[in-house]
């Protein structure tokens, strides 16, 4: 996972394409919006295939997707339309195969009173990619005999050699497989084989579209943060940031609360239930977006980056235990790769809705405004999921 979430990289790429090749801010933002999209509709189709063949061969189909994207963009080199073919969606593409061999079959070698706990930490791993690769793009580039081409060609080089071997090792259980039960384990009064859906029972329950609402719209937020904590940094930190480390560093930094947020958001949801996870989220996403606009300082950005990443993550770290408690381990891949259809349509969302307001005023004020809005209806609609939950149980 940590091999293959080169997306992660992608603030500190754009920058220097935007500068040494003159793309428009809606080239540069073309690749990443594809990418998104593209890896939750690999996430989709890779979910589907591992049902049909080995989840080893989707991995290996998947590391080789993202490695051929990264060379292929590096050979083509100054062309937008290109490199979002490549980058966007031939990687985008083999990240979401990547994902969805891997996390699937991890989850069915645990117990599911650690569901959280697994995902989150596998997760992780994914986002984990930019604490070394935003700095080690950023200094291949700055090597004059390298430059921003062959950067991509070597990052992809790197893909390839780490990943294609770690897939190798990829293994389903046997079917007649039982994980042992944790000593610390609550008592599951309902078994996850009685919770089993398909994937058209589980569309049409009341349940996942209110799951899917909050999921989108929760990345949505996140992603309009994390996508432009560069151009944040740059606009409302007072002395102004104008060093491509110090941009590489806050790329890594966000990316390092992003995981810790994933485990921890995971982990706690094993121990308080996913409704009070997400509740927690939500409640601390919406203070720190009404108080974003006032992040004038350093520290005060890195405080407010430490919230957003953290709640970021916890949302993407519980999603695939959410999706096993509420429809079964069985026919997870499939119905996760569904579930995350919503993180695609953020890749949507947030860049245009950030790009349109910050086009409109020339600061994020308004952007920040809309985040803590969403945050205020996903807390309604997470309340409404209880009730819900709790008709259906009785």
């Amino acid at each position: 996972m940590m091999s293959i979430g080169v997306l992660y990289a992608w603030g500190v790429i754009r920058r220097v394409i935007e500068e040494q090749w003159r793309w428009t801010a809606t080239q540069s933002g073309l690749p990443y919006s594809l990418v998104l999209i593209c890896f939750a509709t690999g996430n989709l189709v890779g979910g589907r295939l591992q049902m049909k063949i080995s989840a080893r061969m989707v991995g290996t189909i998947g590391a080789t997707m993202v490695g051929a994207g990264l060379i292929l963009s590096g050979i083509v080199g100054d062309s937008p339309a290109l490199v979002a073919l490549f980058f966007g969606i031939l990687t985008g593409l083999g990240i979401g195969f990547g994902y969805s061999s891997y996390l699937p079959t991890v989850l069915k070698w645990y117990h599911p009173s650690r569901k959280g706990f697994v995902s989150g930490w596998i997760i992780g791993g994914l986002g984990l990619t930019a604490v070394y690769l935003a700095p080690l793009a950023s200094s291949l580039i700055s090597v004059p005999a390298i430059g921003l081409q062959l950067t991509f060609v070597i990052l992809g080089v790197i893909t390839l050699a780490i990943s294609l071997p770690l897939a190798q090792f990829i293994k389903s259980p046997p079917v007649e497989y039982v994980p042992p039960t944790p000593k610390t384990a609550k008592n599951i009064t309902t078994t996850a084989q009685s919770r089993d859906k398909t994937w058209t029972q589980m569309m049409k329950t009341s349940e996942f579209y209110m799951l899917f609402f909050m999921f989108l719209c929760s990345v949505s937020i996140g992603q309009m943060v994390i996508g432009n904590i560069t151009g944040i940094a740059a606009l409302q930190v007072k002395p102004a940031i104008s060093d491509a480390a110090v941009f590489a560093g806050l790329v890594s930094f966000m990316a390092v609360t992003n995981c810790g947020g994933r485990i921890i958001g995971g982990v706690i949801s094993d121990k308080i239930g996913w409704t009070n996870t997400l509740l927690l989220v939500f409640v601390i996403q919406c203070v720190n977006m009404i108080a974003f606009r006032f992040y004038a300082s350093f520290p005060m950005l890195i405080v407010g980056m430490v919230f957003a990443g953290l709640c970021f993550g916890a949302t993407l770290g519980v999603y695939p235990a959410i999706t096993v408690d509420r429809f079964g381990l069985k026919n997870y891949g499939l119905n996760y790769g569904i579930m995350y259809m919503a993180f695609g349509g953020a890749g949507i969302a947030a860049p245009l809705i950030a790009s349109y307001f910050f086009d409109k005023s020339g600061n994020y004020n308004t952007v920040y405004l809309i985040c803590a809005i969403g945050m205020a209806v996903m807390i309604l609609t997470n309340l409404l999921i209880r009730k819900v939950i709790a008709e259906k149980s009785v």
